[in-house]
């Protein structure tokens, strides 16, 4: 008889660990989702037959591993049921209501629209920070001023960050600055530039500076619902609805798992092995871990996420030459506003809009956990603020807006703050529980893009297979100096249909 994992999770971690299992091992997997919805964060929510991606998803990925998986779920020349598409890149930052690249490059359309008096402070305050750095690096803000100066950092990074993380940068572990922007300085900024004056083709690009990606035609989720189908035909199951709310313990393995069903019924499963990618703030509990490690769990700290979704006849905003923008999403760093970035669905992929005449736009916006007004108020509201917000950026007039629609979605950042400076100190303990395995996001909180969520699962099946008891290789995905995202040799040579 087949022994049984359960999944915690049916986000892209999750789903990759049952499927791993499934064709890797004896396990049968049962994957027990909190939601109705399958991918997580990287699920795709439709509104009207037109799709909203949560957050934004780009797949690249410097492990060959990661890239041959989606490839295998998404062929590129359409022989499966999804077909991943290859994008051109552009991000912006909108400031002082003009486009910045992103992230920010030395030309000549980001010295005019800093200004000459500028430039020169942020040309000798990153000199002045090269031979007075910032001792001990131990906070997000002495991470960012070592590497691009105090006063780009004042421009470019405090006020953004301070919105999505909701507390001063000071206030941050270095950790998340040291994983999203890997090897990233003012210095590569330069000689990046350099290289692409000269024509100079590099091939160790950093991850913000990737120029292309892959995206599925009709968004991130058909990714995941097409994983899942392939669970369920090799014999594995996906249950929604079903709300982990304890783990058993028979001494160093857990027992049973128990979730609460859609009407509110305990249901009890039996567990071999289990992953878990639910908040560790949640698992503490579930666990009843002991009073130490539960002092940290209970101190760690989530950011809420929430989504407008507005659907419109046409937009004001264009280029300088009054071209249509082609961006994938704009930072938008304007103070007097609270929306933080904005996606522009229909440059991801065209069919992500029904109708072709029409433009359709995510307003992202970050909150707190508890009694922040942007997450308590009710979706119309929160729409109109959306709308509100637009309009006083003058990118669109009210009469724009043909439909709305919006998406919540919480705990999607796990903070580097609260208790996090503790949270090596508890890791021992849920690593010694033998047949337990931390994957993905919220599971390790970390803040982890979603190939490396898709990796540390692959990593923790490798130690199964190997019957090796080992979690070390697990936490140390998106921990090198140099892992990210980044163009693979042998993915520039596949044969991608290119959608202009």
């Amino acid at each position: 008889m087949k022994k049984t994992a359960i999944i915690i999770g049916a986000g892209p971690a999750g789903l990759t660990a049952a499927y791993e299992l499934l064709t890797r091992t004896d396990y049968l997997p049962i994957v027990l989702e909190a939601s109705g919805d399958i991918g997580g964060i990287s699920k795709t929510v439709v509104y009207q037959g037109n799709r909203m991606d949560i957050g934004g998803h780009r797949f690249f990925s410097k492990s060959q591993r990661v890239m041959d998986f989606w490839m295998d779920l998404a062929p590129p020349d359409g022989s499966g049921r999804v077909q991943m598409l290859k994008r051109s890149r552009l991000s912006r930052i909108l400031f002082l209501r003009k486009f910045f690249d992103y992230p920010v490059k030395l030309n000549g359309q980001t010295l005019k629209n800093l200004g000459a008096v500028r430039v020169v402070r942020i040309g000798f305050s990153y000199l002045f920070t090269m031979l007075h750095k910032m001792k001990p690096e131990d906070n997000l803000e002495a991470f960012y001023v070592n590497r691009f100066g105090r006063e780009l950092y004042n421009t470019f990074f405090r006020d953004y960050t301070r919105k999505v993380w909701g507390v001063p940068c000071a206030e941050i572990a270095p950790d998340w600055g040291a994983q999203r922007v890997k090897g990233l300085s003012v210095l590569k900024t330069v000689t990046h530039a350099l290289k692409e004056m000269l024509h100079i083709k590099s091939k160790n690009v950093e991850t913000s500076l990737i120029d292309s990606f892959y995206y599925p035609r009709f968004g991130p989720g058909q990714m995941w619902e097409e994983l899942a189908q392939r669970i369920e035909q090799h014999g594995g199951q996906v249950l929604t609805h079903q709300k982990v709310i304890k783990l058993t313990l028979d001494g160093k393995r857990v027992k049973e798992v128990q979730a609460l069903d859609v009407n509110g019924v305990t249901q009890t499963y039996g567990a071999d092995l289990v992953f878990s990618t639910m908040p560790i703030r949640e698992l503490g509990e579930a666990l009843d871990a002991p009073r130490e490690v539960r002092e940290v769990t209970d101190g760690l700290i989530y950011r809420n996420f929430r989504t407008a979704g507005l659907l419109l006849k046409k937009m004001n905003l264009q280029n300088v030459d009054g071209s249509v923008i082609k961006d994938n999403w704009i930072y938008i760093q304007e103070p007097d506003v609270k929306v933080g970035r904005m996606q522009l669905f229909h440059n991801w992929s065209p069919d992500m809009v029904q109708d072709k005449r029409n433009l359709f736009i995510g307003l992202e916006y970050f909150c707190d956990e508890e009694n922040d007004p942007l997450w308590t108020m009710s979706d119309e509201d929160f729409e109109d603020l959306a709308i509100a917000e637009m309009v006083k950026l003058s990118i669109i007039g009210r009469g724009d807006v043909v439909g709305q629609t919006s998406a919540r979605m919480p705990k999607s950042y796990p903070c580097y703050f609260g208790t996090y400076n503790r949270f090596e100190s508890i890791r021992p303990w849920f690593d010694s529980i033998e047949n337990l395995y931390l994957v993905g996001r919220n599971g390790m909180h970390r803040y982890n893009n979603s190939d490396h969520s898709i990796l540390t699962a692959m990593v923790a099946v490798d130690n199964i297979v190997a019957g090796n008891p080992r979690r070390d290789n697990i936490w140390s995905v998106n921990t090198e100096s140099d892992y990210h995202e980044a163009e693979p040799e042998a993915v520039k040579q596949q044969s991608v249909q290119q959608e202009e």
